[in-house]
């Protein structure tokens, strides 16, 4: 989606973080933590202690509880202590899509795979910096393989960043994916891989899968406009068929299949396909939504992206945008009330960013979700989702310790999770910038 640059004083030069500084296992790290949000509870704990001991929570116990002789003490007793957060829905191969400055398809046509590799590395190191310790990545938008091999180079200790989640190219079929638009004679890259027919889905599944995808993603709407009564139309993409041929052969490898909807026919053939995760699904109908409840089918909304570079309101795409904003509230309200696996997700990529990942976080409680519920779309729901539960968006004995804090309690005001000022990821501190 497309979104305002915003313009401010973020630049790579000036980030204020810490190098990695990771303990050996023998080190004892104790975390005085004035108020505990542990991503599972509906309630949070005053005054407590979290033992770390390499890369996991040993431990936690009460303020009160002995530290032993040695232990490095972090004191944030002032502070609201919570698990890593996790972002299921990002792009770190895109880099904002402004119209001013070519939109989506500047991505693709005016860099190259060294500049695009370089944003990606600036993109997880940002990430990390606001304190999202694990991310999806949901497609390389052109860059191949890309995602796999900055996930090989984060693990190697090369550059910081998240634990990621990757779905390298993406699926859809003919018609179904940018760039569009240029003379019919030239043969244009496409942002995902290309499909028709559930021979060729196949394949393209096990090849992506082959090639170290976590997750398949793949694109069951494209297009979207409204009619003239001013209903959202969805162009749907692939068939149940193609999708079915997908799903079977991603489960069988044990991996999930996250499917790109809008809404309509392509919706409706993303849950009769079977899919694990609807991205978007800005206009869900009540069946639909019936449906996804009984199959246990994750939503991961991404509201933030609808709201912005609304096209002027007496265009066609004017008329679309807002038409897409309306009917996505309609659809966010409707499943948190059938309580659908709702997971926390920004589009980031599409959004550029130098934006605020956990600006998310006040949309989606404005349209209802308790703050809690929130925290736990962005914690230990989102971990269950990614088949990682009690070792990821959890504080708890045997999780991974990725910490972070802020200065005041977001049950009370869920923005202060926009200022992170310290995160631990894998029991290496990232970033501490506590106010003396």
């Amino acid at each position: 989606m497309m979104r305002r640059v915003v313009l401010g004083t973020f630049l790579l030069s000036t980030l204020v973080v810490s190098p990695l500084q990771a303990q050996t296992p023998s080190t004892v790290s104790v975390i005085r933590a004035g108020s505990l949000i542990d991503g599972a509870s509906d309630s949070p704990r005053k005054n407590q202690l979290v033992f770390v001991r390499g890369d996991r929570i040993e431990k936690i116990v009460d303020a009160s509880a002995q530290i032993p002789a040695g232990a490095i003490v972090i004191d944030l007793s002032s502070s609201t202590v919570l698990p890593g957060l996790i972002d299921s829905h990002t792009h770190i191969f895109l880099w904002g899509e402004d119209p001013a400055k070519g939109g989506y398809d500047a991505n693709i046509l005016k860099a190259g795979i060294a500049l695009r590799a370089a944003r990606a590395t600036f993109a997880c190191r940002r990430a990390l910096e606001q304190g999202f310790t694990t991310l999806r990545d949901l497609e390389t938008e052109g860059a191949g393989y890309g995602d796999v091999e900055i996930k090989q180079a984060i693990a190697e200790g090369t550059i910081p960043g998240p634990r990621l989640f990757c779905a390298t190219r993406a699926i859809s079929s003919t018609g179904g994916y940018n760039l569009e638009g240029y003379a019919p004679e030239l043969d244009m890259p496409k942002g995902a891989q290309i499909i028709d027919g559930p021979v060729q889905a196949r394949k393209a599944a096990r090849e992506q899968l082959d090639h170290g995808a976590d997750w398949v993603k793949v694109y069951m709407t494209h297009r979207s406009w409204t009619d003239k009564q001013g209903r959202l139309v969805s162009q749907p993409t692939l068939t149940v068929e193609e999708l079915r041929a997908i799903v079977d052969e991603a489960h069988g490898w044990q991996k999930k299949v996250a499917c790109h909807a809008y809404g309509g026919i392509g919706l409706q053939r993303a849950l009769d396909g079977g899919c694990d995760s609807i991205e978007h699904g800005l206009e869900i109908t009540d069946a639909q939504i019936a449906q996804m409840a009984s199959q246990g089918t994750w939503y991961c909304p991404t509201l933030s992206p609808y709201y912005e570079d609304w096209a002027p309101e007496d265009t066609p795409a004017g008329k679309r945008d807002r038409a897409r904003a309306a009917v996505h509230e309609i659809s966010f309200k409707k499943a948190l009330q059938a309580h659908l696996k709702i997971v926390f997700g920004t589009d980031i990529g599409g959004m550029p960013w130098t934006e605020s990942m956990a600006q998310e976080f006040p949309r989606m409680v404005s349209l209802g979700m308790q703050p809690m519920d929130a925290i736990h779309a962005a914690t230990s729901r989102a971990a269950d989702m990614l088949e990682m539960k009690g070792e990821i968006g959890v504080l708890a004995p045997g999780a991974y310790a990725d910490l972070i804090a802020v200065s005041a309690d977001p049950l009370k005001d869920i923005r202060i999770l926009e200022h992170v000022h310290f995160v631990m990821h894998d029991g290496a501190i990232f970033k501490n910038e506590q106010t003396k």
